[in-house]
């Protein structure tokens, strides 16, 4: 601000200033040695982390599982909705029939906004009240978010067909390799050695609860009961619902939904 006016007001030059300083110029990553030297970022010295838009969370989990819908424009989407929220509008008035086909895996900009009933995954994640003038969204935290991106229908529906994804890419590849590759199709980046250990001990805990129930199998990979005496059958059963607990769990990591 003081250079703002003894530079006589002149915003070419204030833009010339901000531009070419160290602060703007310099890489957005945190890296360590900035953690101790400015750990609350008063000197602009790395971007904050914060969690992306309550519309985008959704778009962000249909996206790697291959479900977006990218059409631009058109009338807004009713996408699935928890059951028995619909009633709570005045008298049982709200009819909230869900969009058909790939309609209703549009992108969160498009959801309709019903203001007595509004669409519960945009409230807990921050979304403003549409009926009101909104400067500055507000971020909470809440155990709410976690059980939304863990078992919301449309999260849910996602992590299946991100289950299916995975489960077909690099197959003859090895484990670790197909991990680290799930890994990184979900938070852009590699994992740690720490982190695809986990991954691993993880995957292969989900497959040997799995294989001691396969019917539940069966219902996570959204599949029908597979014979019992059909071993290749039960096998891929297993796998696949595997991945989509994988899957699963992947979406509903805070790295998932937050900006670095």
């Amino acid at each position: 601000a003081s250079e703002f006016i003894e530079q006589g007001w002149s915003l070419k030059q204030l833009h010339r200033l901000i531009v070419t300083s160290a602060t703007y110029r310099q890489s957005s990553a945190a890296r360590p040695e900035l953690r101790e030297q400015d750990p609350e970022n008063r000197l602009l010295s790395h971007q904050n982390r914060l969690r992306v838009e309550a519309e985008i969370v959704r778009d962000l989990a249909l996206s790697v599982s291959g479900l977006l819908n990218p059409t631009i424009g058109g009338p807004s989407i009713r996408p699935p909705m928890p059951e028995g929220v619909a009633d709570l509008g005045y008298a049982g008035s709200v009819k909230w029939a869900v969009s058909p086909g790939r309609e209703k895996y549009r992108r969160g900009l498009y959801i309709f906004n019903q203001r007595t009933v509004p669409y519960p995954t945009l409230v807990t994640f921050d979304a403003p009240d549409s009926s009101v003038v909104c400067t500055r969204r507000e971020r909470s935290n809440t155990p709410l978010q976690s059980l939304a991106t863990l078992n919301d229908t449309v999260f849910f529906e996602a992590a299946q067909h991100l289950g299916r994804r995975l489960a077909g890419r690099l197959r003859e590849a090895p484990l670790e390799e197909r991990l680290e590759d799930a890994f990184r199709l979900c938070v852009a980046r590699r994992p740690t050695s720490g982190e695809l250990q986990r991954l691993v001990a993880l995957f292969q805990r989900f497959k040997q609860l799995l294989q001691e129930d396969v019917a539940s199998a069966a219902q996570l990979a959204g599949r029908d009961a597979p014979p019992a005496n059909n071993t290749e059958a039960v096998a891929r059963t297993v796998d696949e619902a595997a991945w989509v607990a994988l899957g699963r769990t992947l979406i509903n990591l805070d790295e998932f939904i937050t900006r670095e």
